[in-house]
């Protein structure tokens, strides 16, 4: 059975009625919830204070910002490749999980010693040229701060998913059904955590002070790693194997060692056989068709060294990976609008109206729309939509995770086009009451962002949840971290590649010596946002229809079936 691939904390056979389940997930959940409430929160407010406290400028705050997150992403792989490799995801997580705590401690620190971070900016003059940008010292406190935080909760995110996965057994229809539910309600204990973070340590960080609320930040972390920890003996806990990566460049390797060789007219003549210590944790996959050039790394020609032959499975592992690659790609591309959306809808946010009666919104604090609404989406979609859709698809999952996928690529495109009506609006009202040059005061309620952040909530309940669902059950066992790693390279990737766009539209509609790009300069007022978002409406409907290409000729591994009985 599938099960003889786990272990309890001890190393021993695990019992199925005392291990992993739902009882297990709970512990998941709680880490988390609390994860999500110290960095999301963090990452969307993070740029208010590398401007404002240590003096960044606009563009490189949101260049180091954007850096942090795929610097966090990158450390997904690693941390995906060390579990799927040498360690438990378990352990992985207890080991790494406390670099983020100590990462918003030296934050706090420096955020609470006046000695390690530049003087207060004097504006008598109204001007904040004359401000100290971090350097030397201070600025190397806080970089080690931040990508230490990027370690741990980039290890983090290659774990926590593929772990809360390992409790449910993909070879027993029921659990099988719980483990898509598991993903809804995984995400939703990001949104609450996030939410929570956005209410409270924003609120805090802006009213008592950046120390405060980076050390509640790093005590939610650590408090997080210990009640996982205090779940020890209910777990399901992979054996560690053979690297992922070694097996898939053995592959290509054999390949192309044996690149002249004529393949057998009958498959069974390949080589299948597993060695005797792979039995107990490897998952033995069927022959397929496609990239036959590969199955030339099974041929037995006299050599059975590790680079001239591998078995069946280790070539259909390869061939899984490959057949992902292209949703990978088209996912990069669809999803690159998401952060883009996050980055200037907050900078919006600051040039108008924050008063809500006696209330002052944080421009930031708006996620909180699109988080409740995704909140109560994905609770309506596990409860509701996904037994009714089941009753007539047929699916476990209701729809299939590319389906889901791809509705959440329609609704960035609709987010970005209501984006676009909204600044036009916006900058109509700034020129009407005359506060171009301004910048900030236009004299427009800071809700009116909350319609692009709700259409966001969609994308995040069917894209989001959808891709991670996919690169986890499409992914072999032996590399579900790796496979949960990629699914962040994703946002890591997109959150980079929107950087670049907006370097390259500069460049492209900037003219004359003097002139300006359409996102130039500090004043968004006289920018011309309205048209990026119309440029990133029309991107998006493109990678929408590249997607659709290639979704609709991929062919699942594990094709979501209706469970039996």
């Amino acid at each position: 059975m599938g099960l003889e691939r786990f272990m309890d904390w001890k190393g021993n056979p695990i019992n199925k009625d005392r291990h992993g389940g739902t009882r297990a997930a709970f512990f998941i959940y709680f880490m988390v919830g609390m994860s999500s409430m110290a960095f999301m929160s963090n990452v969307l407010d993070m740029v208010t204070y590398l401007h404002k406290t240590m003096h960044m400028g606009v563009a490189d705050s949101s260049t180091t910002l954007t850096n942090f997150i795929g610097g966090t992403c990158a450390f997904a792989l690693l941390g995906g490749f060390l579990s799927d490799s040498y360690i438990t995801r378990f352990r992985a997580i207890l080991i790494f999980g406390p670099f983020e705590f100590l990462g918003f401690s030296l934050l706090a620190i420096q955020a609470h010693l006046p000695s390690l971070k530049p003087q207060e900016c004097n504006n008598t003059l109204g001007k904040l040229s004359s401000c100290n940008h971090v350097h030397g010292y201070n600025a190397a406190i806080l970089y080690i701060a931040m990508y230490t935080i990027a370690l741990g909760e980039g290890c983090l995110r290659a774990n926590l998913a593929s772990f809360g996965g390992d409790q449910f057994d993909d070879d027993d229809p029921i659990e099988s059904g719980m483990k898509s539910s598991f993903f809804n309600w995984f995400t939703f204990s990001i949104s609450v955590g996030s939410l929570t973070g956005l209410v409270l340590i924003v609120w805090i960080e802006n009213n008592k002070g950046w120390d405060y609320g980076f050390a509640l930040s790093a005590f939610v972390v650590l408090l997080g790693v210990i009640v996982l920890g205090s779940g020890f003996s209910f777990y399901r806990n992979q054996r560690p194997r053979c690297s992922p990566l070694t097996r898939i460049m053995q592959v290509f390797v054999a390949a192309f060692r044996k690149r002249k060789l004529v393949l057998p007219e009958n498959e069974e003549d390949l080589h299948k056989e597993l060695v005797k210590e792979e039995m107990v944790s490897e998952e033995v996959l069927p022959h397929t068709k496609g990239f036959k050039c590969l199955d030339k790394a099974s041929v037995f020609h006299g050599n059975t060294g590790s680079r001239s032959l591998c078995t069946v499975t280790q070539v259909e592992e390869t061939k899984v990976v490959l057949r992902m690659l292209p949703i990978f790609i088209c996912a990069v591309f669809g999803y690159m609008p998401i952060p883009q959306l996050l980055l200037f809808t907050v900078q919006q946010g600051s040039t108008m109206n924050i008063k809500l009666g006696n209330i002052h919104i944080s421009p930031a604090t708006l996620l909180v729309i699109p988080m409740i609404f995704q909140m109560i989406l994905l609770v309506a979609y596990d409860q509701l939509f996904v037994p009714f859709a089941r009753r007539i698809t047929g699916f476990k999952t209701g729809i299939t995770h590319l389906q889901r996928i791809g509705v959440g690529f329609i609704s960035t495109s609709v987010a970005t086009c209501v984006a676009a009506v909204i600044e036009r609006k916006r900058k109509k009202i700034a020129e009407e009451h005359g506060l171009l040059e301004s910048g900030t005061g236009v004299p427009m309620s800071v809700l009116w962002l909350g319609v692009q952040f709700l259409v966001m909530g969609i994308t995040d309940v069917s894209t989001f949840v959808g891709l991670l669902e996919f690169f986890n059950s499409e992914s072999s066992r032996g590399m579900k971290s790796l496979g949960t790693a990629i699914f962040w390279c994703i946002v890591g990737l997109a959150a980079l590649m929107g950087s670049v766009l907006v370097h390259m539209v500069n460049r492209a509609t900037k003219h004359g010596e003097g002139g300006i790009g359409w996102l130039e300069g500090n004043n968004l007022n006289k920018n011309y946002l309205d048209r990026y978002y119309w440029l990133l409406s029309v991107l998006g409907l493109v990678g929408f229809l590249n997607y659709l290409y290639w979704a609709r000729r991929y062919v699942y591994r594990q094709h979501p079936q209706p469970p039996s009985g």
